[in-house]
């Protein structure tokens, strides 16, 4: 049976929460491997609305087991405060159900501070983070100081782990001219919150790895998008983990031979939260029109959505970087009603034209879009379930992205609807 990695051909906010929870149905299992409570999912089931951030998609399925992996920065008391609110939706949540990476790093009440406090001192260079301390937290895990789930069983671990991590934090804080933190306050939170998630927490590569031998199918869900990557992404103005599919590996333990399909999800248009390059953003009519009709505002924050015209050359790099075997297309029906849709098939530099996202700031702040102008339809395509319920043109415009985008459209999203999908190929039958 094949296990299918889910990730963000763009900058996030692509619709993965319903695309992984129309694929969760199939699977046994459901991974989140990267990113934080920064990153949200909206699923919408029977006519109830869940919100998830921490919790992967799956977790809303009766009979699979959700983990959270070590790729993942985890803010526990955010995840507890999740847990609460899907319990008190009539979802069932145990140690049963959920499993949390017994070596997945802490977010504490520290790197929300100095992530706000790095943010202000930047001033107008400030990347537009969410304040979540999904940043200091990885720093922390790079720079060996964090805390980790399992440091939560040790109280002497705990406590040294403690002391280097406010050492240099604190001395952070006294250079920006902000206030320092306590480490009572801090430790005494800890100490409470153990025992609450404890529980959950075990081996989750042991029990990935005997899950694959079992034979059942694993779904990896990522969060953000390729070009929010820290990597491959339109540096610095990224998050800060790895968001492309090879990282589904590195973030739950399980090793790259288990991935067999990696899909895509792609807006049938573009996309952006906060600051950073965006070549074919339409600061106008037609992008408070896109924004209006896909309701772009974040499951998390609740900003407002940058919106552009699709960019085929950002997609295609990031099918590139990621190994996307196929896409997601979604929110096609956002489309309906435009006489004419524009597609980004190239940029100009420097007065060349180039098939490439730039590396440097200076390049992505200077790329201007060469655009293909095609045909628009006056016909509703919400809802649509098949082929022939499409009007000619979208079709025609669907099968043009495949053509500059070099993957196939595997999945076709015409709602927010689960039901509304038109699928093409099976992700989980390769």
């Amino acid at each position: 049976m094949a296990n299918v990695a889910v990730v963000g051909a763009q900058w996030g906010d692509e619709g993965k929460g319903k695309i992984v929870d129309w694929l969760s149905e199939r699977a046994h299992v459901v991974v989140r491997f990267q990113g934080g409570h920064n990153a949200g999912h909206t699923l919408v089931i029977n006519n109830v609305t869940y919100k998830l951030s921490l919790l992967p998609s799956g977790v809303v399925r009766p009979g699979k087991l959700s983990v959270i992996g070590n790729g993942v920065v985890v803010d526990p008391w955010a995840l507890l405060s999740e847990i609460d609110a899907i319990v008190g939706k009539g979802v069932k949540i145990t140690p049963e159900t959920l499993l949390l990476a017994d070596n997945a790093a802490l977010i504490l009440p520290v790197h929300q501070v100095l992530d706000a406090a790095l943010e202000e001192a930047k001033g107008k260079n400030k990347i537009g983070t969410t304040g979540r301390g999904i940043g200091p937290a990885y720093e922390d895990k790079v720079g060996r100081r964090a805390i980790r789930v399992c440091d939560l069983a040790d109280r002497e671990t705990l406590e040294m782990r403690l002391d280097q991590l406010l050492f240099h934090h604190n001395a952070l804080l006294r250079g920006l001219g902000a206030e320092e933190i306590a480490r009572a306050p801090v430790l005494d939170k800890l100490r409470e919150v153990a025992p609450k998630i404890l529980p959950y927490a075990g081996r989750v590569w042991e029990r990935l790895d005997a899950e694959r031998r079992k034979g059942r199918r694993i779904l990896f869900e990522g969060a953000q998008g390729a070009m929010l990557d820290v990597d491959h992404g339109t540096y610095p103005f990224v998050t800060s983990s790895n968001t492309v599919a090879g990282q589904a590996a590195a973030g739950s333990g399980l090793g790259p031979r288990a991935l067999d399909y990696v899909l895509g999800i792609t807006k049938a248009y573009t996309t952006r939260v906060g600051s950073g390059p965006f070549p074919t953003e339409q600061a106008n009519d037609i992008g408070e029109r896109l924004g209006a009709r896909g309701h772009e505002f974040g499951t998390v924050t609740g900003r407002k959505r940058r919106c552009g015209w699709f960019d085929a050359v950002m997609v295609r790099q990031a099918i590139r970087t990621g190994g996307i075997s196929g896409i997601a297309l979604t929110k096609l029906d956002v489309l309906d009603g435009f006489n004419e849709i524009r597609v980004c098939t190239g940029y100009r530099l420097d007065g060349q034209t180039i098939d490439y996202f730039p590396s440097s700031v200076s390049g992505q702040a200077a790329v201007e879009p060469v655009w293909e102008s095609l045909e628009g339809w006056s016909e509703s395509t919400q809802g649509a379930r098949s082929w022939a319920e499409l009007p000619a043109t979208a079709v025609k415009y669907v099968r043009r992205i495949e053509e500059l985008i070099g993957a196939p459209v595997a999945l076709l999203s015409t709602s927010p609807e689960r039901e509304d999908t038109i699928l093409v190929r099976d992700p989980f039958a390769d």
